[in-house]
């Protein structure tokens, strides 16, 4: 028997069951399933403090010059690293919110991308020290940011590169519902439109 997949999967929206992202999270675990045996840790980043001055003061110091005590935000750092560094690929369900990521998923992106730890600076920038991945992206989006009928800015998936570039994790791959807030019919379309792109990403061609 195959050892499982382990999948991390990071759960930003504040809506549980009623999240339109983890509905859509739940058809790419459906995809991948159908190829490998996997197991899943869920993390919900809406109980996830944010960093604190304590955590700051830690990454401007010399690495090594403070140590993480029990309970504090470094060794919360820590641990969400060291989860991201033993998953085989990660999920992330979010929403957009005002565009861009909410401050759920923006609080994890700041506990993970620490220097010295997923990244070096260098002269020709930052490079990345975690192994890369697959990382599937599950969004919900209230307008369109897709196609000729976008009328709202996109800055999540860009973020979301350049972000998870830093720490070396480049192979990204999204899907979206969008339209949310456009009364039943549209967003019937929409989850009919974001199904039937996970299953041809994930049928064998």
């Amino acid at each position: 028997m195959s050892t499982p997949l382990r999948i991390l999967r990071l759960i930003a929206s504040s809506r549980g069951a009623d999240s339109e992202s983890l509905r859509l999270s739940q058809q790419v675990l459906d995809g991948l399933a159908a190829r490998h045996s996997l197991a899943v840790q869920d993390i919900d980043l809406n109980d996830l403090p944010h960093a604190d001055s304590a955590y700051a003061v830690a990454l401007a110091s010399a690495p090594g010059a403070v140590q993480a005590e029990a309970g504090s935000t470094l060794q919360r750092s820590a641990e969400l690293i060291r989860q991201l560094d033993d998953a085989d690929m990660l999920l992330i369900a979010t929403p957009m919110h005002n565009y861009t990521v909410p401050s759920a998923l923006k609080a994890w992106i700041d506990h993970i991308v620490r220097i010295h730890v997923t990244f070096n600076g260098t002269p020709q920038g930052k490079v990345g020290l975690l192994r890369d991945r697959p990382v599937y992206v599950a969004i919900a989006s209230g307008g369109l940011i897709s196609g000729e009928h976008a009328r709202q800015p996109d800055f999540l998936r860009p973020y979301l590169q350049a972000a998870l570039a830093t720490v070396g994790l480049r192979d990204l791959h999204f899907f979206c519902v969008e339209g949310t807030a456009r009364g039943e019919p549209a967003l019937s379309e929409a989850r009919a439109s974001a199904h039937a792109a996970i299953t041809g990403f994930f049928t064998p061609a």
